[in-house]
């Protein structure tokens, strides 16, 4: 479970000369990981101390990432409890195998490449003021749709991981209860808000054997996060609002639809209705906003970005599926932290369609706006 070469390295270089030798030998393993005696003997005498492993997959220690943040955490506060031991470091192991330590920050940053065009939630206020989809519209969607099969045709073979994301989508600290948990006083009622968590939970076991449809998803492919460019162009960011791309064609010739993504989100593993949902969300949340209900150029988009989506990735068990990650969106779009400017009416209307999706057996691609007028009772 550990590389006890690079272990024995690392624990050189943190004594220096003074070291004689170092031994590794296995403690015993739990449920969640194993644990390792390291002896290290000076010249100034021995000294004792304990490395920790956690097992991956499961009881969300599924990726590297989420195995840091415990151990991280450890870190921070074994010391600020009396009589707890103390931790000394977090060991990351690097793919040429040598160990590195990333314990002791105060805070934690990510440095990223910085990404060139204009979010697609441009494109989404522009289809208020047009009587039905232009071209590069088109070609957006279905550089879109044709990119999502593509990445969605991945699979993974893990019960685990796939339950994870569901219950993430409804329990995650960034999903669904955590931002009802950032919803100001009186935007929903407490009775309702619960009604919503509960149909969720019981739609969860209804997903669990559907645990075959884990696959790559980008896991946050909301507009802000989709930015048009042209194909030569380099990947820089520049004001979404000030700098416009050139119109673009869906020829194949030169520079053509093509996009870049930022902030993929909550793992790569998922179901391909959390990518799906978080794009087609919006075009109901702006022409709710426009119009009060689906139609337009909105709903032309919405209706094609399905067509689109499910002959390409042939996935048509997706409608079984969606409820609880529309859900989260819905949550997600009305709330007024997020969207102050939304009516308490248009509001209402995206919890009616929460409830209305979560009521139905399955999702109705030409029931959106049934939904939209659903009472909950």
């Amino acid at each position: 479970m550990i590389n006890e070469m690079s272990i024995k390295q690392y624990i050189r270089n943190l004594f220096g000369d003074k070291v004689l030798s170092v031994g590794i030998e296995k403690l015993g393993e739990g449920v969640q990981g194993a644990g390792f005696l390291i002896e290290v003997k000076t010249g100034e005498g021995d000294k004792h101390y304990v490395i920790k492993g956690l097992f991956p997959e499961g009881l969300e220690h599924d990726y590297p990432a989420d195995r840091a943040g415990v151990f991280l955490l450890d870190m921070e506060e074994f010391g600020n409890l009396p009589k707890h031991v103390k931790a000394v470091d977090v060991l990351s192991e690097m793919p040429d195998g040598s160990i590195k330590s990333i314990g002791g920050g105060k805070e934690y940053y990510l440095l990223m490449e910085q990404a060139e065009g204009r979010h697609y939630f441009n494109d989404l206020a522009a289809f208020a003021g047009k009587d039905k989809l232009d071209t590069t519209d088109i070609a957006k969607i279905q550089s879109m749709t044709s990119y999502l099969a593509g990445i969605h045709s991945v699979k993974k073979d893990s019960k685990q991981m796939y339950w994870r994301k569901v219950r993430d989508t409804i329990g995650h600290g960034e999903c669904l209860m955590g931002v009802f948990d950032t919803y100001p006083e009186g935007t929903i009622s407490s009775t309702e808000m619960a009604d919503i968590e509960k149909k969720c939970v019981d739609w969860r076991m209804k997903m669990k054997p559907k645990y075959k449809r884990l696959c790559q998803v980008h896991g946050d492919f909301h507009p802000g996060n989709i930015w048009f460019k042209e194909q030569n162009t380099e990947h820089r960011t520049q004001n979404p609002d000030t700098r416009p791309i050139s119109p673009l064609d869906n020829g194949g010739q030169g520079g053509g639809i093509d996009f870049i993504l930022l902030d993929r989100s909550r793992g790569p593993w998922g179901d391909a209705a959390d990518d799906i949902s978080a794009l087609t969300i919006n075009y109901i949340f702006f022409s709710i906003n426009h119009f009060g209900k689906l139609q337009g150029p909105y709903l032309e988009a919405f209706n094609m970005f399905y067509e689109l989506y499910i002959k390409e990735a042939g996935d048509e068990e997706l409608l079984e599926v969606l409820a609880p990650f529309y859900a989260f969106r819905g949550v997600v779009v009305a709330n007024p932290v997020f969207y102050p400017e939304v009516t308490p009416e248009n509001r209402r209307k995206i919890f009616n369609f929460v409830n209305g999706v979560l009521d139905d057996e399955s999702f109705k691609i030409e029931k959106v706006n049934d939904y939209i007028n659903h009472n909950v009772a």
